[in-house]
C-alpha cells in the first residue's frame, strides 16, 4: 500500500526567520492583523509578506480567521497566531506590591489584581509566593494553554543572561537568575524586562499604528523611560537606552543619588525625592503614595513641590525630545495621576523644544494607566514563547 503523502512545508531560513519573528510579534501585540498591515508596518513587499505568512501557516504558527472588509477592494483575510487560545501570566513588581494578570494575544488583559510582594525580602523569599499567585491564574484559564511568564522589574535587566544587574532599589536581587528560576518553576519560556520598557511596549499595543516613535516616561518612586523607535523597543548598545533618571541637573547640586553619584535628576524629580523634600519642610510624609494623596487634596506645600519636580523632569525630557523627535510622549507611573506634575512636564516640553518638534507631538498620560507595564511584560513573554516556537522549525537560537 503506498505511503500517505505529506504536504511540503516551506522552510523558514536566514533573513526570512528574522522577518517571521517580526510578523509574529506584530500579530501577538495586535498592531497588525492582515498582510497589508504587515507590509506597511514592516516596509516589505506584499509578495515577501505573503511568502513569510505562508511559511508560518505551514508550520501552524499563524492562521487565517475570517475576513475583514476593505475600502474599494476585496475583503482582507484576518490573521492571528495559530494557537490563539494561548496566554501568558505576568507581574509588575513594586516595592511592596505586585500587579498581576493574564495577557492574551492581541493585547487583551484579564484577571488583573494587586497582591502583596516584599521586594526587599530578596528573590528566594519573595518569588515563591508570587509564583503561586501566577500559577493560580494559569490554572483558572487552562494550564495547558500557558505559553509564557513575564516579569516587569524596577531595575536594570541583562537580557542575555536573564538577571537583574546592580538594582539600587532591589536589595539581594543583583545577578539572581530570575528568568531561569521562572522557567524552571513554570516549564514555559519566561521573559524579564525593566519596568519602563514594559510600559513602553504595553502602551504601544493600544496606540494608533502611525505613532511609530515614542517615549514612555515612568514617574514613580524613581524615574525611567522606554524608547520606541520605528515601532520596536530601542534598548541601545548595552540595554540602557532611556536612562534619564541619572542625568545631572543643576538644581540637584551635590545631593547624593541611589546610583552613587550626586546631582542626578532622580534626587529632585522622583517620588523618593518628593518624600525627602517635604519631610525637610516639616510634613510627616512616608511614601510617594502619601505625597500623591496630599497633592490630590490640593495641599499647597505638596502641590508646589510636585509642580517643581515636574519642571525639572520636563527640562531633561525636552533635550531628549529635541534629539529624538518622537510622535508621542506618554506619561505613566503614580505621579502621572497628578495634574500639576503633568502640566509642568508638558509646559517645559513646549518651552524647551523646537517648534518643529512639538508641532504634531502628542503629550498625554498612558492610556493603559497602571496596566501598561503588566501588558508589556505579558507581550515580552508571548514574544519569547513565539521565538522558541519559531526556533523549533528553523533551528535558529531564539
Amino acid at each position: 500500500m503506498p505511503e500517505k503523502s505529506v504536504p511540503h512545508r516551506r522552510k523558514i531560513t536566514g533573513g526570512g526567520s528574522s522577518l517571521a519573528e517580526r510578523v509574529l510579534e506584530l500579530l501577538a501585540s495586535g498592531q497588525a492583523s492582515t498582510r497589508t498591515e504587515l507590509a506597511g508596518l514592516l516596509g516589505a513587499a506584499p509578495s515577501t509578506i505573503s511568502l513569510t505568512v505562508g511559511q508560518l501557516m505551514d508550520h501552524g504558527l499563524v492562521a487565517e480567521r475570517g475576513t475583514r472588509s476593505s475600502k474599494g477592494g476585496r475583503p482582507r483575510k484576518v490573521l492571528s497566531l495559530g494557537s490563539n487560545e494561548g496566554f501568558a501570566v505576568a507581574a509588575e513588581l513594586g516595592g511592596r506590591h505586585a500587579h498581576v494578570g493574564v495577557v492574551h494575544p492581541g493585547g487583551g488583559l484579564t484577571d488583573v489584581s494587586t497582591v502583596a510582594f516584599e521586594t526587599a525580602e530578596g528573590p528566594e523569599d519573595a518569588l515563591p509566593g508570587l509564583a503561586e499567585t501566577l500559577e493560580g491564574l494559569a490554572e483558572r484559564h487552562g494550564r495547558d494553554l500557558l505559553r509564557g511568564v513575564g516579569l516587569s522589574l524596577p531595575g536594570p535587566v541583562d537580557l542575555a543572561s536573564g538577571v537583574v544587574t546592580l538594582p539600587s532599589r532591589m536589595p539581594g536581587w543583583n545577578r539572581f537568575p530570575v528568568r531561569a528560576w521562572l522557567e524552571d518553576r513554570f516549564g514555559v519560556p519566561a521573559a524579564i524586562e525593566n519596568d519602563a520598557n514594559c510600559m513602553a511596549v504595553g502602551e504601544l499595543t493600544v496606540q494608533p499604528a502611525e505613532r511609530r516613535q515614542s517615549i514612555m516616561v515612568k514617574m514613580g518612586s524613581a524615574i525611567g523611560a522606554g524608547v520606541i523607535a520605528d515601532g520596536r523597543l530601542y534598548r541601545g548598545g548595552t540595554g540602557s537606552a532611556g536612562e534619564i533618571t541619572h542625568v545631572r541637573v543643576e538644581a540637584a547640586h551635590d545631593i547624593p543619588c541611589s546610583c552613587g553619584n550626586t546631582g542626578c535628576l532622580e534626587t529632585v524629580a522622583s517620588g523618593a525625592a518628593l518624600v525627602r523634600i517635604l519631610r525637610g519642610r516639616g510634613l510627616d510624609v512616608t511614601s510617594t503614595e502619601h505625597v500623591v494623596r496630599l497633592a490630590s487634596d490640593a495641599h499647597p506645600e505638596a502641590t508646589r513641590a510636585v509642580r517643581q519636580a515636574g519642571r525639572y523632569l520636563g527640562q531633561v525630557l525636552a533635550a531628549n525630545v529635541n534629539f529624538f523627535n518622537p510622535d508621542a510622549v506618554y506619561l505613566g507611573g503614580i505621579l502621572s495621576t497628578l495634574e500639576p506634575f503633568v502640566a509642568a512636564v508638558r509646559s517645559q516640553l513646549y518651552e524647551g523644544c523646537h517648534p518643529l518638534v512639538t508641532e504634531h507631538l502628542v503629550i498625554e498620560r498612558a492610556s493603559l494607566g497602571a496596566d501598561a507595564g503588566l501588558a508589556g511584560a505579558g507581550q515580552f513573554a508571548l514574544q519569547r514563547a513565539l521565538a522558541h516556537a519559531l526556533h523549533t522549525v528553523t533551528g535558529n537560537h531564539p
